[in-house]
């Protein structure tokens, strides 16, 4: 019975309409959807972090692409854990985007939708220390932002792949 409990599964999981998103590889219809697809300008660094991202899990530059993807980013720094001589100690680095997945055709907006991370930074005695801090929390929250739009566009693109 043991044995055939992983096969159960297996075939209990199969049977339940999950598919991988990913499906097909280069041939699949999440990448041929983000081929299709010209990342706008967004503006500041972390814009320009997030856009090579977005290009990079795209496959590159796609200006004659079927949509267009509109990205606006607020990029703040909170502080907080104030001492005792009113010098903050804690930062809260937060990105939050809202992207529009625009057709070209039409100009209609097919995909509304935000995205966003937090990361903590530890400020410290060394002004240094404390920007460079602050300018990893942009990269890695520039990535993780990029990964969260790139999941939302693959489930429309793999989605929608019929209609197109």
């Amino acid at each position: 019975m043991r044995k055939l409990l992983p096969l159960i599964a297996a075939l209990a999981v199969t049977g339940c309409g999950l598919h991988p998103l990913y499906d097909g590889g280069s041939r699949g219809a999440a990448a041929i959807g983000f081929r299709s697809i010209e990342v706008g300008p967004i503006p500041q660094r972390s814009g320009w972090l997030t856009r090579n991202a977005l290009v990079d899990r795209f496959d590159g530059e796609h200006p004659a692409g079927l949509y267009r993807l509109e990205v606006e980013l607020d990029d703040r720094i909170t502080g907080f854990g104030i001492r005792g001589d009113s010098a903050t100690t804690r930062e809260t680095r937060t990105l939050r985007a809202r992207y529009r997945l625009v057709e070209r055709a039409s100009g209609a907006v097919v995909l509304d939708a935000t995205a966003g991370s937090d990361a903590g930074i530890d400020v410290v005695s060394s002004e240094y220390a404390t920007i460079a801090a602050e300018q990893t929390a942009t990269e890695r929250l520039s990535a993780l932002v990029a990964d969260q739009i790139v999941a939302r566009l693959a489930r429309y693109m793999t989605a929608t792949a019929g209609r197109r």
